[in-house]
């Protein structure tokens, strides 16, 4: 009857961890998804840096030198200097 027991409880031992290797917390199809969604957030993560570095590259300049604040004016406010022309070509 002892004989029985032991092999018995090794076998439903090996179907529970069986059981949570397919279903459970940390089972195969969780940790993939887990890694789905870490590269997904990492692709955000670098284009989030890279808009960062750009805005802290535009701040840098913007404190260092008046060039990019007339830049900006130009382009974005249409500002012109005294006794200047502004032309606007469209192609």
């Amino acid at each position: 009857m002892a004989n029985r027991i032991v092999p018995a409880i090794l076998i439903v031992l090996l179907v529970i961890f069986h059981a949570q290797l397919w279903t459970g917390r940390g089972s195969i199809p969780n940790v993939r998804d887990m890694q789905q969604r870490l590269s997904d957030q990492q692709g955000k993560n670098i284009k989030s840096q890279e808009a960062n570095d750009q805005l802290a590259a535009e701040v840098k300049d913007l404190k260092e030198g008046l060039e990019m604040v007339e830049e900006k004016a130009r382009s974005e406010l249409g500002m012109v200097k005294p006794n200047e022309i502004f032309v606007q070509v469209n192609k």
